[in-house]
């Protein structure tokens, strides 16, 4: 009995560690701490600390930096670690970090958005997230007992942001990051801004409705309040608000990144040096990167690709991909396990297989020595369709050839160049009062289940053109970037472009009888993105359009990774309003942050299909 006794005390850890983490197990195994680190000048981050309380082995360090505060605050409240995979990392007694960044909540200093990072400091006046990061890092291993001085960062969104800055710190102890759906570039497609075209939705609804930009003038615990509108009818409360100035008086003086928003119009040196993605040839090459997205991230779609792709041309670093189906943060099960988003199912619950099988096996491997990574390849993507994970050595993969597919007179869409020698197009009236809207129904936020949205109700708009193939006779697989090609001309001087790349469903599909809504014939978008037409040529010198003249509109939208399945079409929905996700353009070449209402107008577009003025989409066709 006496021999017993001292074998389960022995075994305690490991059937400690063998239960499943809830509040009351991560209470009895973990310490909490509250510690104002100090940076090199002088200010103080307010940093909580879950240390878990085993001293049988020596522990690693998994940090989030985050505006959105670490609350709870107090040594007794804890944070909920436990509700997804990060009970894992409890469970493998991580050093669990979460630190408020400088000019928010309790850290002392000033906020600035997207802070630019500096590649030349001197002083110690010189900070940046990349400093702070550092400074706290090098707190972190030299102060906290039992730790094995190797770190690790990650976070989704703006804390992937600073994930990515992590990675340029380069201090030693640092060995992997993860930058998920991590704010790359606020002005060609991230958050804020598709192409210079303003996310009027988001950008007014983060800064001004939750009140994010409003000032903290000392450190608090407190939350800002927010703007609530007159209206629940976003579409109405928008429109009827109308130009932007009107957005800019609810903003207030006080909101300083909305004045810096509505001040830089274009591409300039403002928003270069908040591109971080132009600094990661500076991440060292002991750090391993893995970038984690949503296919359809409403938030951030862009983000996740601009990362990867930038860190492989610039740094030589050991750097992979992750993209699943995903919305906003759903592979950290933000209230699903990925198996569906809105009404389009994925067969199988990607964000437990990606949490098992990828982000988990990172850490432990680079900051505990255990496993191995082998299954983790240069880029593994799920491919919606034919709902299929896929791993290739190089993205997009080799096998992946550009493939124009043509505009038609009478709605067609096919693989041949048009080859009527006279003008052909198809003409719409974009009407200002009048926007296309970006989903069906009455909305109050923004929805994340627009990006795979039924596309039927914007089909039937006089404002929307439609180009259809015929029904597919063998899969057609889609992996890279989309080309929107368009040769167009307008009766004003400027005007947006929206295209949406979509999956219609044959007409007697389902997934199951109990469907709860109708998928006969459903047109899933794929991919949708906007162009501000009057950026065409260049984001920093825009430039209008000549009434009436043919004009090339080319850019390039989010990656996809798709299989459009025989019996299924391709459809091409071409708009000029997408409301009020995008802001209107007046569709006359004025600063549209300064605006009056009285300068928005109708305007007469046309998509030219002949020979000489072909419109077309490139596809990035590969075989899988």
């Amino acid at each position: 009995m006496k021999r017993l006794y001292w074998i389960l005390l022995a075994l305690l850890p490991v059937l400690a560690h063998a239960q499943t983490p809830d509040s009351t197990w991560f209470r009895n195994h973990y310490t909490k701490q509250e510690i104002y680190i100090p940076m090199r000048d002088g200010t103080k981050l307010f940093t909580s600390i879950y240390a878990p309380t085993d001293q049988s082995e020596k522990h690693p360090i998994l940090m989030s930096r985050t505006p959105y505060s670490c609350a709870p605050y107090g040594d007794k409240a804890y944070r909920n670690f436990y509700s997804n995979h990060y009970k894992e990392y409890l469970k493998e007694g991580y050093i669990l970090v979460v630190q408020d960044v400088r000019g928010r909540w309790m850290s002392e200093g000033v906020f600035e958005d997207i802070r630019p990072y500096n590649p030349t400091k001197t002083a110690k006046t010189d900070v940046d997230e990349a400093s702070d990061t550092y400074d706290t890092i090098d707190w972190l291993v030299k102060n906290l007992p039992n730790n094995n001085e190797k770190v690790g960062v990650f976070g989704i969104s703006y804390p992937g942001f600073y994930s990515t800055m992590a990675a340029l710190s380069k201090h030693p102890a640092l060995k992997a990051v993860s930058p998920q759906a991590p704010v790359t570039e606020w002005f060609k497609g991230d958050d804020f801004h598709h192409n210079g075209a303003l996310m009027l939705m988001d950008a007014f609804n983060f800064y001004i409705r939750r009140g994010f930009g409003a000032p903290r003038p000392k450190p608090t615990t407190v939350g800002p309040k927010g703007f609530s509108p007159p209206t629940k009818d976003s579409y109405d409360f928008f429109l009827r608000t109308g130009a932007i100035p009107n957005f800019t008086k609810y903003a207030g003086d006080s909101i300083r990144f909305w004045k810096d928003l509505t001040q830089h119009p274009n591409y300039d040196a403002f928003w270069k040096s908040r591109n971080v993605g132009n600094f990661v040839g500076d991440i060292a090459p002991g750090i391993a990167t893995l970038i984690v997205g949503g296919l359809f991230d409403a938030e951030d779609c862009y983000g996740a690709w601009a990362t990867y792709t930038d860190i492989e041309k610039k740094a030589k670093n050991n750097n992979k991909i992750i993209m699943g189906p995903w919305f906003h943060g759903q592979w950290a099960g933000r209230g699903s396990d990925g198996s569906s988003l809105g009404n389009v199912q994925f067969g199988s619950p990607t964000s437990e297989w990606y949490a098992s099988k990828m982000e988990v096996p990172f850490f432990n491997f680079h900051l505990k020595g255990k496993g191995n990574i082998d299954q983790i390849k240069e880029a593994n993507i799920f491919f919606t369709g034919e709902n299929q994970w896929h791993q290739f050595e190089k993205w997009p993969p080799v096998s992946t050839t550009e493939t124009a597919l043509y505009l038609q007179p009478n709605g067609a869409l096919n693989f041949t160049k048009p080859t009527t020698t006279t003008p052909s197009f198809t003409a719409y009236v974009s009407d200002p009062a009048k926007p296309v809207p970006y989903t069906d129904g009455v909305i109050i936020n923004r929805t994340r289940e627009y990006m795979t949205d039924d596309q039927r109700f914007a089909a039937a708009r006089p404002d929307v053109l439609v180009f259809e193939t015929d029904v597919l006779t063998e899969d057609l697989t889609l992996a890279g970037p989309l080309t929107a090609d368009l040769q167009v001309s307008i009766s004003g001087t400027d005007a947006d472009f929206v295209v949406k790349l979509i999956d219609v469903f044959p007409d007697d599909f389902e997934y199951s009888k109990t469907d709860q809504y109708l998928m006969n014939g459903y047109q899933m978008m794929v991919r949708g993105e906007v162009m501000r037409g009057r950026f065409r040529n260049s984001f920093e010198k825009p430039v209008a359009f000549v009434p009436d003249q043919v004009t090339t509109v080319k850019y390039t939208l989010p990656d996809i990774a798709h299989t459009f399945k025989k019996g299924h079409r391709l459809m091409v929905q071409i708009q000029s309003s997408w409301f009020p996700l995008v802001d209107r353009n007046p569709q006359k070449f004025v600063d549209i942050y300064h605006a009056k209402d009285a300068d928005f107008q109708k305007a007469t577009i046309k998509i030219h299909h002949s020979e000489k003025a072909a419109s077309r989409i490139v596809l990035p066709v590969s075989k899988l």
